[in-house]
């Protein structure tokens, strides 16, 4: 029997999937910003169909949006979509630290290493706090949810919200399996972060007019 090969579109859209949603995470797309499929075919020397699926596959996630007039483009939160996502990654995460079918075996996938800033210790450590859960569709929900803020923590760096002070206590409750506190310090992390809301929503529309 032969081996099975990979429909050639389905590698190509498998492979454009996973380099844009990295570089969303790095912040080479801001909030409000197009992604121009054009401009992405002729960067991987690919034909517009796996770069298309691959860019819906990502707007079915939520990454990013499929704007009737605009195209494709990296969200550009209000308000309340803001409060309301901070809301939901607490949720996801609380339900984590208290999941019956936890795993106490994803500790090494939280920790740092020596080029990670915070915005990508981040999102380590809340997918390991996922992980941990046991639970496959809530730690799909928290990447998804991270994939979205990722953006966001990265774009607003300069208002210092994200201290890594604060970051390593949240890692040191995590290692040590102390949740209750881990719960509250969670809690904690983004009750801060809704009360910011408007400076991060103001921040994010005054990078999106610069590109203009």
């Amino acid at each position: 029997m032969g081996t099975r090969r990979m429909d050639p579109v389905r590698s190509k859209t498998a492979l454009l999937y996973s380099t844009v949603r990295r570089a969303l995470q790095s912040g080479r797309y801001v909030p409000g910003e197009r992604i121009d499929p054009a401009s992405l075919a002729h960067e991987f020397h690919m034909s517009p169909t796996p770069v298309r699926c691959a860019l819906y596959r990502l707007a079915g996630e939520g990454v990013i949006v499929d704007h009737p007039r605009h195209g494709f483009q990296v969200p550009l939160p209000t308000e309340l979509s803001l409060r309301d996502l901070y809301g939901w990654m607490e949720q996801l995460l609380v339900m984590a630290c208290t999941s019956p079918a936890r795993k106490a075996s994803e500790h090494a996938s939280a920790r740092a290493t020596v080029s990670d800033d915070v915005p990508k210790r981040t999102w380590k450590l809340f997918d390991a706090i996922a992980r941990s859960s046991g639970q496959w569709s809530l730690h799909e929900a928290v990447r998804r949810t991270n994939d979205r803020l990722a953006p966001i923590r990265r774009a607003t760096l300069e208002l210092m919200i994200d201290m890594p002070e604060e970051l390593d206590r949240l890692q040191q409750l995590f290692v040590a399996h102390d949740l209750q506190r881990l719960e509250h310090a969670l809690r904690d992390y983004h009750a801060h972060r809704r009360q910011l809301v408007p400076q991060i929503v103001a921040l994010l529309a005054e990078r999106r007019d610069r590109l203009h």
